[in-house]
């Protein structure tokens, strides 16, 4: 039996990929443990090599140092290449005050944070672990990792270790700082989702009907409402007087009681309303009676040479008297303007009469069994760049030490960009929501085990000799902040209960968080703010744990 000794308790690669494996199956199979509707999720792979390194199964430390880091880069390219085509319109109008919450919160951590140290006289390499930890962000704690290993040539051990420390109640304490402003603000859910279902606060498209009765508008075009507007809309069809419907055209000419079926942007709703006339309501049924003789249908975009091309170039309405309402792209919904460029992937709503219908789906493709086949380019072309852009030192006034945006910074903003401007240059960037799980799943995992088989030999010594305080530094780091930023975005910008709870997850970029709140909510509004600002802070993050790291070294 010497030889399987030698298996587990040798340096070679063998022992480091029957121990990494080891570690990550047995972490998940722990995820299966939960806490009422909590779970560790994946952070379970964290503990268990921690234990396992703790009673000497540990691996090589410089391939545990590539796993842990290509792991780290799979994670964050794989989260940046598919928020990348809504990151920049996130920014946006209702978008931008969710991405300034989300600052305030990392601000206020890393103040926190650094107080703690000032106060206590911790250790503020330590502190970073816990902030890490205690907010719930992997990527940040790689890249403090990252910067210590360029600086001094190797990384503190109790970086993971407060990290550990801190983690579980990160996660509770997001929850704990939901409950306490719904206490607050004495919040009822059902009547918070009846307000919301009248108006949410983010950005979003609507569909309303319209009729005619602006005298302003009288006989003119929609082509010439829409240079009046300067808004992003779409007529998807209409109901003359005779209470017949047609498809419109952006010559199409306004007549008093028209009824239009338009889409916008839930920012330009009442714009719109003001500029053609009154709302009114129509039934579905009457929409899509056998009569109107029009359908609508959804049809994914599968063909690569349409990668990239503006709508107006496919002359779908002139040709086939069918309009596009809407693009699904991401899970955001956008306006089908004749600009919008399309994507592989994408999921466009259309309307018209069946037979044209089909040709339409013919030009698009509409073949789902395409989109199985990988495209590997874009993600490893992507992650050359990335570790190039990362490795570029940046020096900052003030800062001894040139920042870089490492491993995860430099490969997460190229995954935005690719993700978002890969198309216009015919690159396809399109991977199926299963395929970019696996992959951030298994970057994740990997990155998770190596950290916890790197720390597991000093972690219960840290605790031992006063890393218990660590849990209470943490809870403070959590709580704190996002009480605050939800305090302000309730009673100063006036957010639903349930965008708050998506602002507060995705400013911790927390999955666990988030399913509690969806759970609570009756809507996707928190979704929708915890994409919202995932991308721009997991960013923030990242460069905040950098610093921090730097003027723990200076």
């Amino acid at each position: 039996m010497e030889w399987l000794t030698n298996l587990f308790f040798s340096s070679g690669i063998a022992n480091a990929v029957l121990i990494v494996s080891l570690t990550i199956a047995l972490g998940l199979l722990l995820n299966r443990i939960r806490f009422g509707s909590i779970s560790l999720g994946v952070t379970w792979v964290l503990f268990v090599g921690i234990v396992l390194s703790h009673f000497g199964f540990g691996i090589d430390s410089r391939i545990c140092d590539f796993v842990r880091e290509f792991g780290l880069i799979l994670f964050v390219y794989s989260i940046g290449l598919q928020v990348g085509p809504g990151f920049f319109s996130s920014l946006k109008e209702g978008g931008l005050r969710f991405n300034i919450l989300a600052g305030v919160i990392v601000l206020l951590g890393c103040i926190i944070t650094y107080s703690i140290h000032a106060v206590t006289g911790e250790d503020l390499t330590t502190m970073v672990g816990v902030m890490s930890g205690a907010v719930t962000n992997t990527p940040g704690l790689g890249a403090a990792q990252q910067t210590m290993s360029d600086i001094i040539g190797e990384t503190d051990n109790t970086l993971a270790s407060a990290y550990a420390v801190a983690y579980p109640l990160g996660v509770l304490g997001i929850i704990f700082a939901m409950l306490v402003i719904r206490w607050v603000f004495r919040i009822k859910v059902d009547r918070e989702a009846a307000v919301t279902e009248r108006g949410g606060n983010t950005p979003h498209t609507v569909r309303i009907d319209l009729r005619v009765t602006n005298k302003a508008v009288f006989g003119k075009s929609i082509r010439d409402v829409g240079r009046i507007a300067r808004s992003k809309f779409v007529v998807a069809r209409m109901m003359c007087g005779d209470m017949s419907q047609k498809i419109a055209s952006g010559d199409t000419v306004l007549h008093e009681n028209d009824i239009l079926r338009v889409v916008v942007g839930s920012q330009d709703e009442e714009l719109m309303q003001s500029l053609i006339g009154e709302r009114v309501h129509i039934d579905e049924s009457q929409w899509h009676s056998s009569a109107s003789n029009l359908e609508k249908r959804r049809i994914v975009v599968t063909k690569p040479q349409l990668n990239g091309k503006h709508i107006s170039d496919l002359h779908i309405r002139e040709n086939y008297n069918v309009t596009i309402t809407r693009v699904v792209r991401a899970g955001i919904e956008l306006v089908a303007t004749y600009e919008l460029r399309l994507q592989m992937g994408d999921v466009v709503v259309v309307i018209g009469r069946k037979n044209d219908l089909d040709q339409v789906a013919a030009i698009l493709g509409n073949s789902v069994k395409r989109l199985d086949h990988p495209n590997l380019l874009p993600i490893f072309i992507g992650i050359f760049l990335g570790v190039v852009l990362g490795s570029i030192p940046i020096m900052f006034p003030g800062v001894p030490q040139p920042v870089k945006l490492g491993l995860a910074g430099g490969p997460l903003i190229v995954a935005i960009l690719v993700g978002r401007y890969g198309p216009r240059y015919k690159l396809v960037t399109f991977t199926t929501n299963s395929a970019n799980m696996m992959i951030r799943e298994i970057g994740i995992s990997l990155f998770l085990a190596a950290v916890g088989l790197g720390a597991g030999e000093s972690f219960v010594s840290s605790v031992v000799n006063g890393g218990y305080w660590w849990v209470l530094y943490g809870a403070v780091i959590t709580v704190l902040p996002l009480l605050i930023a939800g305090i302000i975005a309730r009673k100063l910008f006036k957010l639903d209960y349930f965008s708050i709870m998506g602002l507060l997850s995705g400013s911790m970029t927390d999955p666990p968080a988030l399913a509690y709140a969806n759970t609570v909510a009756t809507n996707d509004n928190a979704s929708v703010a915890y994409a919202t600002v995932y991308p721009l802070t997991m960013f923030m993050r990242i460069f905040a744990a950098q610093i921090l790291v730097l003027i723990a070294l200076s």
